[in-house]
């Protein structure tokens, strides 16, 4: 009976949690604010301080979930509605450079160091600060950059060329085995992918390591012969 509960409890819990991301949206995956990493960690204590005590039944778990749902739930939309109270409990973003000068104080209430800085640069390919001509922090910790004109990439407009638009591609078939389910999905055969391999020189799917295909530009393989092996010691 015990392991029953336990288990009931762990269900309820799963299922009250799944059904509050999809209510809350999908940004909440994308966008962690402090306030968000706060319900994540009481949902946490919830579900630790009950699982394994006898004195919490089952539905006085489910009213402790459901309470910590409602509440979560009433304050996205308070904070959606007002927004002082979404800078209050989420943040804003501190502009930490301005028409490439430093704002210490950003820098300070944040409590960023340089070398910081320095790493989210490299990890938005940028690797000099000379660049940056407006940099944020958001609420989530992440960088939104906008770097000087000088050293942007020049694009297909500025050079004033027509560029046609791209498709995206599809897997079509992953180490040997053909998948099915995209194939329908683009309304394409196993007859018709046979002869786009068969273009390529490939004559069976079996030799495909990878493959994929846009209506754009056509297919891409790799077969299993096309890999290399990487020495794991340098050379001297």
């Amino acid at each position: 009976m015990d392991y029953l509960i336990i288990g009931m409890k762990l269900v309820v819990g799963l299922i009250t949690f799944m059904i509050v991301i999809r209510l809350l949206g999908k940004k909440h995956l994308a966008e962690m604010t402090p306030y968000d990493i706060i319900y994540l960690i009481m949902f946490g204590g919830i579900l630790e301080e009950t699982l394994y005590d006898e004195k919490i039944t089952v539905w006085k778990f489910l009213f402790a979930i459901a309470i910590w749902a409602v509440a979560i739930f009433a304050v996205e939309k308070l904070v959606a509605k007002f927004n002082s109270l979404r800078i209050l409990l989420k943040g804003e973003p501190d502009q930490l450079i301005a028409n490439g000068k430093i704002n210490q104080k950003a820098f300070k209430k944040n409590q960023l160091e340089m070398e910081q800085v320095r790493t989210m640069l490299r990890q938005q390919g940028i690797f000099s600060l000379r660049e940056v001509r407006d940099m944020y922090i958001e609420p989530g910790g992440q960088v939104s950059i906008n770097t000087f004109a000088k050293y942007k990439s020049v694009v297909a407009e500025d050079l004033g060329i027509e560029k046609k638009e791209e498709e995206p591609s599809v897997l079509l078939i992953d180490e040997g085995k053909v998948k099915t389910e995209v194939l329908n999905a683009i309304g394409k055969s196993n007859e018709w992918l046979q002869e786009g391999i068969n273009a390529k020189g490939y004559d069976r799917v079996e030799e495909i390591l990878y493959c994929e295909w846009s209506g754009t530009d056509g297919f891409f393989i790799r077969g299993f012969t096309d890999t290399i092996e990487l020495n794991n010691h340098q050379p001297s």
